[in-house]
């Protein structure tokens, strides 16, 4: 290896790598040496010893030695269509069978009875014994076995053409490159607790990547050696500050300096049936703050389902109509754009204020005309789709940008809206929309301080008085006639209820059609009960049909695909069916099981299960059952799921942590906001190449314009 490559150096220098390879590794983000070195391993594997077959467990990963009882080729359930080779192996202690579903006729030939095999798997339960799907495996000799490893193996994040045997051999060239010092800049300069002053960057990266002879095994397993404390909380430091930059980039643009007598507002909150919590009263006056300041608001207001964030944004929109400026208010779902859409109109058409609607299924002459009254400043509010920023509409003077459900839209999406309040006559215009961006799901501390650090934060963390406990049940599947009675009665009684559908397949028609044979069986089974059906493939005006329906009572039970989440709210529905419960994340369930509890009636929760259930899917609806605090389910989701999956980070853009975890590891977060100021007061010139030694790629979005 030459010592003078640098750590940008282009991979093909390494062995074994062409631009084929080249190609796939860049779809994993690895572009160069250093990219390399921070591909981290996420687990470990022990081949360090052969573990006994008659000592292992369900969930267990292990190395075994067997010799091979007899084979046979058997075929799956579905009539055929795919045939397996099985292996009946034992090592004396145990027996265990061995499935492969890809095999070629010489594997096929090779493994056969009486040799003896070196496996390394993943243990589960199969249908008669102890199985191991597709092992690891190569043939040994009685007298020639190979020793087994001296140090646990590393696992890393992969992609199609790219092994682990590949990324093993890569990472072993790039430490060996270590070697030379000026590789890799060490930029962190300030204590780390629980890490040796002197463990430096170097000595991290070798131990995580290659753990050596006698490494403490528990303490990589738990994530606690320093090796990888050190990495953490760089890792953390870079994402905070990438945050912060964007932030800091957000601050040298302007806003409008929305100021009034707050007039609208004063008359809108006389014309409501109730009072304000103290809790919208108080994250109201962050935003009228914010909106004076002629700096760009980007506040997250978060609250819990039924908490009051719509009106909030309302009174934000006010202060902008009435300083004369037009606010826009974009949802991910049409669904819940027409129910913003239908509240806000029915608020601001006695104060006569023009609200205007825009999606994408709004076409031709229907759409030039209300791209006109956007232009011309003839429609003051502004309520659509992802339609809302793209190129073709252009906005007379745009203040306020209202993004609902913040986690499904990509942080480029709600600054495409934001910077639409550029004045396209004038490109040297550096002016901003504010923004206010409001989420339904709430989000712990430890991820709101981490993945929105670019955002000034507000919580409505109080109910409206009035609202009732939603009673949830946890049901199998098998025990669906009862809930059959149950639907039946409440809909005798008056009352409403929803049905939802779930598929695992991520296909919407497979989704639709499950729906829609739910909603004829449904339908078969109470003829004298309307039944409606409702899917993200309908089109907006059958949608708003069969809403109104439903509203105003002609549908008593709506069956639904999961696109009901957010949006629908109809007082008079109080029974919540939710089947294959077992298959959605709690915050979901959370939002489903928000659409009843809004009226006076006691409302209730059923979640239909499929047996057997795994722990993990008892534990999340015994949570369910437990608690109605979507804070307290917040939190035990990102637990269970990670913050990829609680804030649809592959959608927005945000960072994939690559060894951090931020429940584990929040009480760094203090320490890493402290760093972060020293770095940028003491060592300015090292926080962009720390940046994008982390948080690489996802820099883009940081370019706001």
């Amino acid at each position: 290896m030459e010592k003078k490559l640098s750590h940008s150096s282009d991979l093909t220098q390494l062995k074994g790598v062409g631009p084929k390879v080249q190609e796939r590794l860049s779809k994993l983000g690895l572009n160069n040496i250093q990219d390399i070195l921070f591909h981290l391993p996420y687990r470990y594997e022990d081949r360090t010893r052969v573990v006994p077959v008659g000592v292992l467990r369900h969930g267990q990963s292990a190395l075994i030695e067997v010799t091979v009882d007899y084979t046979k080729i058997a075929f799956t359930r579905k009539g055929k269509s795919r045939r397996m080779l099985l292996l009946h192996v034992t090592d004396g202690t145990g027996s265990l069978l061995l499935r492969f579903f890809y095999f070629n006729k010489q594997q096929q030939e090779t493994l056969k009875e009486g040799i003896k095999l070196r496996c390394f798997g993943d243990v589960r339960y199969g249908s008669s014994s102890l199985e191991i799907v597709h092992p690891e495996y190569f043939q040994i000799n009685e007298n020639t076995a190979p020793p087994v490893d001296d140090s646990l193996t590393p696992v890393y994040h992969t992609a199609d053409g790219v092994s682990q045997i590949l990324l093993r051999r890569l990472t072993g060239q790039c430490l060996e490159l270590l070697n030379n010092d000026s590789l890799l800049p060490d930029y962190l300069n300030f204590p780390v607790s629980g890490v040796n002053e002197n463990y430096s960057l170097v000595s991290a990266l070798r131990y995580v990547h290659r753990p050596p002879s006698g490494a403490n095994v528990n303490q990589l397993f738990e994530v606690s050696h320093e090796s990888q404390l050190r990495l953490i909380f760089e890792e953390l430091l870079a994402q905070h500050l990438s945050l912060k930059m964007m932030r800091e980039k957000n601050r040298r643009h302007s806003a409008a300096h929305l100021s009034s007598d707050n007039h609208f507002l004063y008359q809108f909150l006389k014309s409501l049936p109730f009072d304000l919590t103290m809790a919208q009263q108080k994250v109201n006056q962050d935003i009228l703050q914010d909106l004076e300041s002629g700096v760009p608001m980007m506040r997250l207001v978060q609250g819990d389902v039924g908490s009051g964030k719509t009106v909030v944004a309302a009174l934000a929109c006010l202060k902008a109509i009435e300083s004369g400026s037009q606010a826009a208010i974009m949802a991910p779902t049409e669904i819940l754009a027409e129910q913003h859409y239908k509240n806000f109109t029915a608020w601001f058409k006695p104060l006569g204020i023009e609200v205007a609607w825009l999606s994408g299924q709004i076409k031709g002459k229907k759409r030039d005309r209300v791209l006109r009254q956007i232009s011309d400043g003839g429609a003051q509010v502004i309520v659509g789709t992802h339609a809302l920023f793209q190129s073709d509409v252009k906005y007379k003077n745009l203040a306020l940008a209202v993004t609902d459900e913040q986690h499904r839209f990509g942080v480029q999406q709600r600054m495409a809206l934001a910077k639409k309040a550029h004045n396209e006559e004038n490109s040297s215009n550096n002016e901003l929309a504010h923004q206010l961006i409001m989420t339904a799901t709430p989000i712990p501390r430890s991820l709101a301080m981490t993945a929105y650090a670019d955002l000034d934060y507000s919580v409505i963390d109080e109910l409206p008085p009035g609202r009732k406990p939603i009673t949830t049940v946890v049901i199998q599947q098998e025990r669906r006639e009862e809930i059959l009675d149950r639907i039946y009665k409440a809909c005798a009684e008056g009352k409403q209820a929803y049905w939802v559908c779930t598929l695992v397949e991520e296909s919407e028609s497979l989704q639709c059609q499950a729906a829609q044979d739910t909603a004829e069986k449904l339908q078969e089974v109470f003829p004298d009960i309307k039944v409606g059906l409702i899917h993200g493939r309908l089109k907006s005006d059958e949608k708003a049909s069969l809403m109104q329906s439903f509203q105003q009572g002609d549908i008593k039970l709506l069956v639904a695909t999961t696109v009901i989440e957010v949006g629908v709210d109809v007082p008079n529905a109080s029974l919540m069916i939710i089947e294959n419960a077992e298959r959605l994340g709690l915050s979901q369930l959370h939002q489903l099981r928000g659409r009843v509890g809004r009226g006076e009636e006691a409302s209730h929760c059923v979640l239909m299960f499929k047996s057997p259930l795994s722990e993990h899917a008892k534990e999340r609806l015994a949570i369910m059952r437990k608690t109605n605090s979507g804070f307290e389910i917040a939190r035990k989701d990102l637990q269970l799921r990670g913050p990829g999956e609680v804030l649809g980070t592959r959608q927005t853009g945000l960072v994939q942590f690559k060894i951090a975890d931020i429940v584990r590891d929040e009480y760094m977060l203090d320490d890493v906001k402290r760093v972060a100021t020293n770095l940028i007061d003491s060592s300015p010139e090292s926080i962009k190449p720390l940046i994008d030694r982390w948080v690489g790629i996802a820099q883009q979005y940081v370019n706001v314009g």
